[in-house]
């Protein structure tokens, strides 16, 4: 149970945005998952001495994106003091994390504001992402436009992908069975790989030694 917080439909919102000529871009921070595999929340993971979604969250402010919805599910009383206090970040508790990825995104969708123009997916086991990274996909969807990003290193596609806001309403109707990755396949011909210099975008961990293991190749 998250307690402690007092809720409009289950979300806090944290006020103060600024729009750039309308070319609002926000990002998706998912932190609601079960981490059976890991055995404690990963978001809590230590890197540097900071906790994992303390450093997602710094890299994101860092970065053009204009608003940070942080979707919290499972051990959220644990996690929401490792929040930041800053305008960019809000967050959206969502009941329905044990029904997966696909939920605790629609549940981030719901909350942001009407001026996004372009939405960054970020999970919070993928804390290696570089903010050069971030600026990149969104000066290339700022001059191109297409409906999908994806960053990839070495031929290999990662994460964020930044999504068009023209698609949101597919994504709010994607049933909470069915992976993300689907809208992408139904608009493989309007998605553009960006190669990046960043392994970051494909490091991710589900355990404690797969964590280990990635945060020894990142010592500082």
């Amino acid at each position: 149970m998250f307690t402690g917080l007092n809720f409009c439909k289950g979300i806090l919102v944290f006020p103060s945005l600024r729009v750039y000529n309308g070319l609002m871009i926000a990002s998706i921070l998912l932190s609601a998952g079960l981490s059976r595999r890991y055995g404690s929340p990963k978001a809590l993971a230590k890197l540097n001495g900071e906790t994992v979604i303390e450093r997602l969250q710094k890299v994101v402010i860092q970065s053009p994106v204009e608003e940070m919805i942080v979707v919290l599910g499972a051990d959220a009383d644990e996690i929401k003091p490792h929040l930041l206090n800053h305008n960019k970040i809000k967050f959206v508790y969502n009941k329905d994390y044990n029904l997966g990825q696909t939920s605790s995104f629609k549940a981030g969708l719901r909350s942001i504001s009407k001026w996004v123009k372009g939405i960054l997916l970020i999970p919070v086991d993928h804390p290696f992402i570089q903010p050069g990274t971030i600026d990149l996909l969104i000066r290339y969807y700022l001059k191109h436009f297409p409906l999908i990003v994806l960053p990839a290193f070495e031929g290999r596609k990662g994460h964020p992908p930044l999504f068009s806001a023209d698609l949101k309403e597919e994504f709010l109707a994607l049933d909470n069975g069915i992976g993300l990755n689907a809208i992408a396949h139904a608009h493989q011909n309007e998605t553009v790989i960006l190669p990046v210099e960043d392994a970051g975008v494909i490091q991710s961990f589900n355990t404690k030694e797969e964590f280990r293991d990635l945060r020894q190749q990142h010592p500082h």
